[in-house]
């Protein structure tokens, strides 16, 4: 109590230690772990008051503001709403919620295009959430995000069973797409992925070769924008105007990129068409 207290008045910051026991991870029952905790850390770890002093205050902060005004101030951002382009919510593929997975090694750039989703999602009044998870490297290990774009509002930001999954490699189109819910849709790599596991009904996979796209425009580095061509083309769930606006905002980093991305937008758009027009589905032709 008197750490917490010593803190709210400005008077510095205090320790307090706490030996927690975690009987999972002891193979025990929570009193045999709490027996350890007893007999095993507080020997070594020895509970009591280090040092206990009560100074005068060492700072004064200032009181907190709560302005909406002076946070966006302080973020660098504008209070201008983004431009919308949507009719509505992409109802044709939920009533509510879509929930998308993107999936591939780190490096892939599927972390860009699901902050590019989320932002999309929410410039168009919808609420979106993005959660990423990657694996023990940057570059190599496993990578994957969850976004969900819902009508009102997102109840879990996890999305264990997508309608969407964009998969960029073998091994995540294995893991994940088994996952896909029935009636949902699979874009993969075609260019690494040469074969398809058994999938939900109704489920399609269309394979565009993102990669070759990517190499053919000039940089490997675009190969996220393809996908992200792909998806808008395959599903409609946000306007192109709207998918154009938003990389031109977070993207804006890199302005020489700006045309070699409109032209990985547009190459993983036509290719999704050609492979409809084609008959390529689950990565086999049905002409």
């Amino acid at each position: 109590e008197k750490g917490i207290r010593l803190q709210v008045e400005g008077k510095g910051f205090a320790f307090v230690e706490v030996l927690a026991e975690c009987p999972t991870h002891l193979k025990l029952t929570p009193e045999e772990a709490e027996t350890w905790v007893e007999e095993h850390m507080v020997p070594v770890f020895p509970l009591g008051v280090k040092k206990d002093l009560d100074p005068e205050p060492w700072w004064d902060p200032d009181k907190p503001s709560f302005s909406q005004e002076e946070l966006l101030t302080v973020l660098g951002a504008s209070d201008v709403p983004a431009p919308r382009h949507s009719k509505g919510f992409p109802s044709h593929l939920d009533s509510a919620d879509v929930g998308i997975k993107l999936a591939g090694a780190g490096g892939d750039g599927a972390q860009t295009i699901a902050k590019l989703l989320c932002v999309a999602a929410i410039e168009e009044g919808f609420d979106g959430t993005y959660i990423p998870s990657y694996g023990p490297e940057s570059r190599g290990g496993t990578s994957y995000a969850d976004v969900h774009v819902a009508a009102e509002e997102v109840l879990s930001p996890a999305v264990p069973d997508p309608h969407l999954l964009v998969a960029f490699n073998a091994p995540s189109l294995d893991k994940f797409g088994p996952r896909v819910r029935e009636n949902g849709l699979i874009l993969y790599d075609s260019t690494v992925i040469h074969a398809v596991p058994a999938l939900a009904d109704g489920v399609q996979a269309v394979g565009v070769p993102f990669t070759e796209i990517a190499r053919d425009i000039g940089t490997f580095r675009v190969k996220n924008i393809v996908a992200l061509g792909a998806l808008q083309a395959a599903t409609g769930i946000f306007p192109t105007a709207t998918v154009r606006g938003v990389m031109a905002r977070l993207l804006h980093a890199v302005p020489e990129m700006r045309a070699v991305n409109e032209r990985a937008l547009k190459g993983g758009a036509d290719a999704f068409r050609a492979a409809l027009a084609g008959g390529m589905l689950d990565g086999v032709s049905r002409n």
